[in-house]
């Protein structure tokens, strides 16, 4: 007998469960937010090697265009986590190595909206911590979403989701077709 309040995860979560070689079950009842950051946390470690297989998808999924904010959510989860230079994980280059053309261009506009985001906090004065703290995180599941929400900068700094929703709250562009703050409104379940 089905369960009416769980749900199934989308085509799209489950074609990128599939090419990271996830279990479907263990997320079938999550939202997409988390399957991109379940994916992308898993794809980019350096002991699974899926990231190959992970990034082809995601550009299948971008041929077609309702997939577009499914795909920046997880390429910019990949994004930030690859930012933190850690050794057990792939680096930006690497990454980029693999990329297809439209996934480039997401890959590409999500380093563009980030820099912006890092240039207003230094204009409007909003200070930035040391990444310290958020790399000594031991329990998997706070560093799969910390690690994923936030982003270290060249200089050692953070820059996570707090500040890309005051960005965006004080009337800066959000990324096309994808607000923060509607993400992390859905991530708390008040959409």
């Amino acid at each position: 007998m089905p369960f009416p309040w769980r749900r199934r995860a989308s085509p799209q979560s489950r074609r990128l469960l599939a090419a990271a070689r996830l279990a479907r079950k263990s997320m079938n009842d999550a939202t997409d937010l988390a399957v991109c950051r379940e994916v992308a946390f898993h794809a980019a470690k350096r002991e699974t090697a899926s990231i190959e297989e992970t990034l082809a998808a995601a550009e299948q999924l971008l041929l077609d265009e309702a997939n577009f904010a499914f795909v920046l959510a997880f390429l910019e989860d990949l994004q930030n986590l690859v930012s933190h230079g850690l050794e057990t994980l792939a680096t930006p280059e690497q990454v980029t190595a693999l990329l297809g053309p439209n996934s480039l261009v997401c890959w590409t506009t999500l380093t563009q909206f980030w820099t912006a985001v890092a240039a207003w906090c230094g204009q409007a004065a909003v200070p930035l911590e040391s990444n310290d703290r958020l790399l000594t995180v031991e329990n998997e599941q706070l560093r799969s979403l910390l690690w994923t929400s936030n982003r270290t900068l060249p200089t050692g700094e953070k820059l996570g989701l707090a500040h890309v929703v005051r960005y965006e709250k004080a009337g800066q562009p959000p990324l096309p077709e994808y607000s923060h703050i509607a993400a992390a409104l859905e991530a708390f379940g008040r959409s």
